[in-house]
């Protein structure tokens, strides 16, 4: 099955025209991450994320809920592909917080999108090819599609993102995608090589990330983007990120405080189970 377009519109506010263009996929992308919150409580109340469509598009789309890297790209993708738009799926190694030479596994997955008739400077490495990610969640993640051309620095919706490659030890280039810090430091947010990824291979990634008793996942993790800002709930930690940068903390105490906070700022309805970590 595919996921019905009209009900996935709806659902992320989204009415543009459907030519599979990049000023189509710019303005998808974007309803899509602020649309669809960031969220892994399936996973810390016991449940293995479903990648089926069905699954997805009753959780995602009409079920009040959100989903993290592997459910959300997954619906996008085929989204994508219903379009028109040509996708690959990679699955990448996230190095935010990683140690100097630690080498994580691929736990998570980006998108490589092909518009129809060419890109931006055809013929340059990357060609027509674009970096879609709407699973990453966080104040560094890509709001827009970043063209796959190494070293290229593009800004979307007020953050700055680009490609590096990597030497690598094996035959296939890495690829790292990075974010804009102010001072211009840039941070390195995920690697991925240009290897197809099989759904049964994603299948066994969205499993390990999802049941490994030591996965960062088992911990509450809950990010919706706002045009204003940004909201991020860690255990029972809020955060909240103005458009300026300005940064407030809370304290989430207690189940029913936590539910109410899902629903009204997160816009989730949560299953029974939900408590916040002290």
């Amino acid at each position: 099955m595919s996921v019905d377009l009209d009900k996935y519109f709806a659902r992320i506010g989204w009415d543009g025209g459907r030519a599979p263009t990049l000023d189509t996929l710019r303005s998808l992308q974007h309803a899509h991450v602020l649309g669809i919150p960031f969220e892994n409580i399936d996973v810390v109340v016991g449940t293995v994320p479903s990648l089926d469509l069905s699954d997805l598009e009753a959780k995602l789309v009409a079920g009040s809920r959100g989903g993290y890297c592997f459910e959300q790209n997954t619906l996008f993708a085929d989204v994508l592909e219903q379009l028109g738009y040509g996708v690959t799926r990679y699955t990448g190694r996230v190095r935010v917080g990683a140690r100097p030479g630690e080498i994580r596994p691929r736990t998570h997955l980006v998108l490589g999108v092909e518009v129809p008739g060419g890109g931006e400077r055809p013929g340059t490495a990357g060609g027509g090819r674009h970096l879609v990610d709407v699973g990453f969640g966080s104040t560094d993640a890509l709001l827009e599609p970043l063209p796959m051309i190494p070293g290229l620095v593009r800004e979307g919706r007020g953050r700055r993102h680009r490609l590096v490659l990597e030497e690598a030890d094996g035959p296939a280039p890495v690829w790292v995608l990075q974010a804009a810090r102010p001072g211009d430091t840039w941070i390195e947010l995920v690697s991925f090589t240009l290897d197809a990824a099989p759904l049964p291979d994603i299948g066994v990634a969205n499993w390990h990330v999802s049941t490994h008793p030591r996965s960062p996942f088992r911990r509450l993790f809950v990010q919706r983007t706002h045009p204003d800002g940004h909201l991020a709930l860690d255990g029972s930690t809020l955060t909240r990120t103005a458009r300026d940068g300005t940064v407030t903390v809370e304290r989430v105490d207690g189940p029913e405080a936590l539910r109410e906070l899902l629903e009204s700022e997160f816009g989730i309805t949560p299953p029974p189970g939900v408590r916040p970590e002290r």
